[in-house]
């Protein structure tokens, strides 16, 4: 007997062949049958406890298993409250389906409960929006799994008429075949294989893009042939080891740590941006060079629309194939070229610059995790004066090791993510660092990592204060107003949420707490207790 699909069932099948098994959401009534069929198609769907979190447990699951992220949300306050996440997820270029039910067009000429135009709240923060209709729905599915995983990744959004979920529909088997890696013209590759046999103080700049393509085998090959020193973005950390004699370390949102980077930089007579996007970076980035007494060669999926910075040579390419063309038949390069010794001073200004010795403040809760945790540990950021401080001094041997958001860079997604990281890897310690503020905007999602008997560690930087704001309120000299937090007992809400909660004041204490949190079966938050002033001159 043959088996009688629903459009719902079409959509659902086609996300499993796209790698996805966990759907994430707060269901109303309006996606119950699409609900039903991710979970007939093989996809386990996990009830959060706000939209915007069950966005990013699904990209901190993404981390592991590279599939899109899937966010299930109602018609109207449903879709909206998801709105941060999707945007982060199109700033971040993190695939994502974002699923709404919505009542039926003819339904909606006269029926206006918690109806709006989906479609126009998500144009801005989507590379497409699509209505299923039953008669396509596998050409809907399918475009909308290849727009959402094409260079550069992002979300696609569905809207799911009601009745339309429950319709007959015919999956066909569409796919589009993924484009083939392309390289740069001949003459291009000629001009760029010229300016690398000539650099006499060459530097790169690895980003986001690089990290979305895999690249690091390709990157790291292409480096040591030639002996270029390296910067990363936050994003791409780890793509080559952290210990790494080229690496020079991250870049992103310190000035602290800008001002070793930028001289040495502009110092260079070969810049490569080797899938950097400038959406991670502050404005001290815009326009660092200049292309016409610095040669730049610039490798991106997509042409330069930001004009943060201009290049010489603009490659609208796949890295891999690139650096390979790049390298072919040119004799490897015997150690750093560079006349003087920069990058190396360069590298131990920067370690003197973010010390790990501290007796206690931020810098000590990041070294002595760093410490104390096992190497292969899987880390989170939220956003705030912590994230900056970490991104410098987190050392990372492996890509995604530390992951954020860098691109939107929102508070409230490091402890959902975490709750993502340890579900799709139970076996790895994972923690999540927020600052107090952040951790009570999704502390309620303590209850799924409760639920799903997971047990991430949640460090809190507890400084009673927007710590970020109120050190830019204090440099320019303004009164204090409307960024201090009250002390709460961040550990209690641990506790009443079912896991284990502890409140640490040096470093002895969150060592302990840390060992103790590593041999529970349960989550852990750990309540790091320090004095508001503690990231000044720090980052």
């Amino acid at each position: 007997m043959t088996e009688t699909l629903r459009a719902a069932d079409v959509l659902a099948r086609r996300l499993y062949a796209a790698g996805c098994r966990h759907a994430f959401g707060m269901p109303g009534g309006e996606v119950l049958t699409l609900v039903d069929a991710l979970v007939k198609a093989g996809i386990q769907f996990h009830l959060a406890k706000h939209e915007n979190a069950a966005g990013f447990i699904g990209e901190g699951l993404h981390h592991a298993d590279g599939a899109p992220v899937i966010l299930v949300a109602t018609l109207g306050p449903g879709a909206l409250n998801g709105v941060n996440v999707v945007a982060n997820a199109h700033q971040d270029r993190v695939p994502m389906l974002v699923l709404t039910g919505c009542v039926d067009a003819s339904e909606a000429q006269s029926y206006t409960h918690q109806v709006l135009d989906h479609p126009a709240v998500f144009a801005p923060i989507t590379k497409a929006s699509f209505r299923l209709e039953a008669e396509v729905a596998d050409i809907i599915a399918d475009k909308a799994v290849s727009l959402a995983c094409a260079p550069r990744n992002g979300p696609v959004h569905i809207d799911v008429p009601i009745s339309v979920a429950d319709q007959p529909a015919r999956d066909r088997g569409v796919r589009q075949a993924p484009p083939a890696p392309t390289q740069p013209a001949p003459a291009a590759l000629s001009q760029a294989r010229s300016w690398l046999a000539q650099a006499q103080r060459p530097v790169a700049i690895i980003g986001l893009d690089a990290l979305q393509e895999n690249a690091g085998p390709e990157i790291r090959a292409f480096l040591e042939h030639h002996q270029i020193p390296f910067v990363t973005s936050y994003k791409a950390k780890g793509i080559l080891p952290e210990t790494h004699a080229l690496c020079l370390g991250a870049a992103g949102l310190s000035p602290l740590a800008d001002t070793h980077l930028l001289p040495l930089i502009q110092r260079a007579d070969l810049i490569l941006g080797l899938g950097y996007d400038p959406i991670e970076m502050r404005p001290g980035w815009r326009n660092i060079w200049d292309p016409a007494a610095q040669r730049v060669i610039d490798i991106t999926p997509e042409a330069n629309s930001h004009y943060m910075h201009q290049a010489s040579l603009a490659f609208v390419a796949a890295l891999k194939p690139t650096l390979a063309a790049l390298t072919q038949d040119s004799t490897p390069t015997s150690g750093i070229t560079w006349p003087c010794a920069s990058p190396t001073e360069v590298k131990t200004a920067l370690a003197e610059a973010f010390p790990s010795h501290d007796d206690w403040g931020p810098a000590a809760v990041i070294a002595q995790c760093r410490d104390s945790l096992p190497e292969n540990t899987l880390a989170t950021a939220d956003s705030g004066a912590h994230r900056i401080l970490l991104s410098q001094m987190w050392q990372c041997n492996a890509p995604r090791a530390l992951i954020q958001s860098s691109g939107l860079c929102t508070m409230g997604c490091a402890v959902p993510m975490a709750i993502g990281r340890k579900l799709a890897d139970p076996d790895r310690p994972v923690v999540s660092f927020s600052g107090d503020a952040g951790f009570l905007m999704v502390a309620g999602d303590l209850a799924t990592a409760a639920e799903l008997g997971l047990a991430p560690i949640f460090v809190v930087f507890a400084h009673a204060s927007l710590a970020l704001i109120d050190l830019k309120q204090r440099q320019r000299q303004l009164p204090n107003a409307g960024v201090d937090l009250a002390r709460h007992d961040f550990a209690a809400i641990g506790r009443a949420f079912g896991g284990n909660g502890v409140t640490v004041r040096n470093r002895d204490a969150l060592d302990k707490a840390l060992q103790q949190a590593l041999a529970s079966d349960r989550f852990t938050v750990i309540s790091a207790e320090i004095e508001p002033g503690g990231y000044d001159g720090r980052i």
